[in-house]
């Protein structure tokens, strides 16, 4: 089933290296023609020499052997790709784009499946961070090995060693020739069968916060008393679920989570723009943003000066983000309204919901202290589709958050 297959097998600095030699040998004794790309601590525990001679071919250790592009030769010749050991730094830098050896920078110009098998220690495979890059790899399509539990190189026991040479081998070999190595890598298909661990990990969610300004002359703006403190919570959380976060803001004071990509607004005409043309690309939108409904009509290029009497200022209805979105929302995408109600509060927000093509609306009520504009805690109530709600406690902004994101990762799985 290997035969003329054209495989490239990847290893990293683990101690688990010296199975790598087993791998390679399998692969080459059924017909596949196999190269060999190590990181530098990778030759610290093996030789290249080994791999060389079991490959009949020579191993690509470093950006400057052969020809400067020998990685984009190598990423566009091979069927197929498996990393084995793959240690937690290598898997921090696939994740992340970082292209600082002959192995990541192969991996970059990969046209072909990824596989990885974690070798590693079990508090090191167990840390947050390891967790995350490894769903991101799955996200962007990379197949995972789960590494198998048993007594570590630490002398420890735990979930961390490298899976058997021989599991691999079988599981490429099952993939060749089931098809599933033609299926292009962006669609997600995993060695383990597992789906990410983080609830959002993959999904694509933008968010808008914060308050609108609209100008009547250059030193004075109509607003309102949103602090953008429940959006940029939310942004906070997403990204903490795994999801790819755009924030688009109005002017308030937050500090922005990194990692979230942040779009900076004033007008409610900027933020319908902003969001609209960003909307179709995105699997849910949540519209926390505090817009506002009037605009003047004429503001003055100049500073309004005061005068006797009073002073009229014409104003006009500003456009309906919400609506626009849910006029034009594509399949399957999620959309999140917000409603602030001082009366007949559940009544507005269900009529909210229908109106706009909302999938659920987060009721907030002013009449609850502690709650709305400018507290740190908040009291909502979630309004789904089908007419039922689910009513929260008051709570930090930060656990309101989370329940808003619990129900949305509900509604997607």
């Amino acid at each position: 089933m290997l035969t003329g297959k054209k495989i490239i097998v990847g290893v990293t600095g683990s101690i688990a290296a010296y199975k790598a030699a087993l791998l390679v040998r399998l692969l080459v004794k059924e017909g596949a023609n196999v190269r060999v790309v190590m990181t530098d601590s990778a030759t610290r525990f093996v030789s290249a020499l080994t791999f060389s001679n079991l490959s009949q071919k020579e191993v690509f250790k470093g950006l400057w052997d052969g020809t400067w592009t020998e990685h984009v030769h190598l990423g566009t010749w091979a069927d197929m790709m498996v990393i084995a050991p793959c240690t937690a730094n290598t898997i921090s830098k696939m994740s992340n784009g970082i292209c600082d050896d002959a192995l990541t920078a192969v991996y970059l110009s990969a046209r072909c499946p990824v596989y990885i098998a974690p070798a590693m220690d079990a508090d090191m495979f167990l840390h947050p961070s390891t967790t995350r890059n490894i769903d991101r790899l799955i996200v962007d399509g990379v197949r995972v090995f789960q590494p198998e539990t048993g007594f570590l190189a630490s002398g420890l026991h735990g979930k961390g060693r490298l899976a058997e040479p021989e599991t691999i081998f079988e599981q490429l070999k099952q993939d060749f020739s089931s098809g599933t190595s033609n299926i292009d890598a962006s669609k997600k298909v995993y060695a383990n069968g597992n789906a990410p661990s983080l609830p959002l990990a993959g999904i694509k969610i933008l968010i808008s916060a914060g308050p609108t300004r609209e100008h009547l002359d250059p030193v004075r703006f109509l607003t309102n008393g949103s602090t953008g403190t429940m959006g940029y919570a939310l942004a906070a959380q997403a990204k903490k679920l795994g999801a790819a976060v755009t924030l688009v803001s109005g002017p308030c004071n937050p500090n922005i989570d990194p990692g979230v990509t942040p779009v900076t607004i004033t007008s409610a005409e900027e933020l319908f723009v902003a969001v609209t043309t960003r909307a179709p690309q995105q699997d849910v939108v949540i519209m926390t943003a505090a817009v506002a409904d009037y605009t003047p009509s004429k503001p003055s290029n100049h500073k309004i000066k005061k005068k006797d009497g009073e002073l009229s200022i014409p104003v006009e209805r500003t456009r309906d983000i919400l609506q626009y979105l849910g006029s034009n929302k594509p399949d399957g995408q999620i959309l999140v309204g917000f409603a602030l109600e001082t009366q007949n509060e559940l009544d507005s927000a269900r009529q909210k919901l229908k109106s706009k093509n909302l999938d659920f609306i987060v009721l907030n009520s002013l009449a609850e202290k502690g709650a709305g504009f400018g507290p740190s805690t908040n009291k909502v109530t979630l309004i789904d589709r089908d007419g039922g709600h689910h009513e929260f406690p008051l709570k930090d902004k930060t656990e309101v958050a989370k329940d808003i994101l619990n129900h949305l990762a509900t509604i997607i799985s």
